[in-house]
């Protein structure tokens, strides 16, 4: 998947309603294993995720956002929030199932710890589904610990907490 036309860059405006796809139908997969639905979690990402949210995300919020270009298709994709706290928070990493255990994921994550160095931030956060065990491993495989867990009304899931300290700061 090492193709010479495979590009990493920041995501434009009009790439939005195809970046919405890629989100939706990552997250679709989850939702599926776990027995997560648009009725018992409306809000879970696979469902809550439209064009408006990402205008918003990315015109108001100025988030960072970027994606993986595979033979002119995206097929992968990830933003960033900025924190109050110093912190960035890696938000939406997803790739297209029929491109996974390609080494994309990685090659996004990877960008992602050079992205935070950029913006100045030592701490990078994120949040998954608890219960998805082999996402918590693949994440700590990179250096990510884990820090706690949260149970919301509105999910049938317990939402865990992960971070990973950035060291060396590129100003």
């Amino acid at each position: 998947m090492d193709s010479l036309d495979d590009v990493l860059r920041e995501m434009s405006l009009e790439e939005i309603p195809e970046c919405v796809n890629v989100i939706r139908t990552s997250f679709k997969t989850v939702a599926d294993e776990f027995g997560i639905t648009e009725e018992n979690a409306p809000r879970f990402t696979a469902f809550a995720t439209d064009e408006r949210r990402l205008w918003y995300q990315f015109t108001v919020e100025k988030r960072p956002m970027y994606v993986y270009i595979h033979q002119d298709k995206i097929v992968g994709y990830y933003s960033l929030a900025l924190l109050d706290n110093g912190n960035a928070e890696l938000n939406n990493l997803s790739v297209l199932p029929e491109y996974r255990h390609q080494r994309i994921g990685e090659k996004l994550l990877l960008d992602v710890f050079e992205k935070v160095k950029q913006f100045g931030r030592n701490k990078l956060e994120i949040g998954i589904v608890e219960e998805n065990q082999r996402l918590r491993k693949w994440y700590e495989s990179f250096g990510f610990v884990h820090t706690g867990t949260k149970k919301f009304d509105f999910f049938p899931f317990t939402c865990g907490y992960m971070e990973k300290s950035i060291i060396g700061t590129v100003l």
